[in-house]
């Protein structure tokens, strides 16, 4: 399990707890965290799991793939450091602490 902290782009926080294997979208999705809407299921097919990654995380991540980064020129203005998809990040016990913004909408 790994906690990890979702903030809406109002300012309110959600702390849940993960179970490894899933993803970051999976444990938005499985809690009802708004604000991650999910529209492919986690096939890396749309931008609508966009986040922006806290600073202090952003190099302990696993690199964004060529995929992810082509994905994320479709989101609502992505960060070039600090934009992942959270379908393309697997929760494991050293992201225990991981916080995520939301942006101000998804498409």
């Amino acid at each position: 399990m790994a906690r990890i902290t979702y903030v809406e782009f109002n300012g309110k926080a959600h702390e849940v707890e993960v179970p490894a294997g899933l993803t970051v979208m999976e444990g938005a999705r499985d809690n009802g965290i708004p604000g991650i809407e999910a529209d492919c299921g986690g096939a890396c097919a749309c931008s609508t799991c966009h986040v922006y990654v806290a600073p202090d995380w952003v190099e302990k991540l696993p690199k964004k793939d060529a995929m992810e980064a082509d994905m994320l020129d479709f989101a609502y203005e992505p960060d070039p450091v600090r934009s992942r998809l959270t379908c393309q990040i697997k929760v494991t016990p050293a992201l225990d602490g991981l916080v995520v913004h939301m942006p101000e909408k998804q498409i």
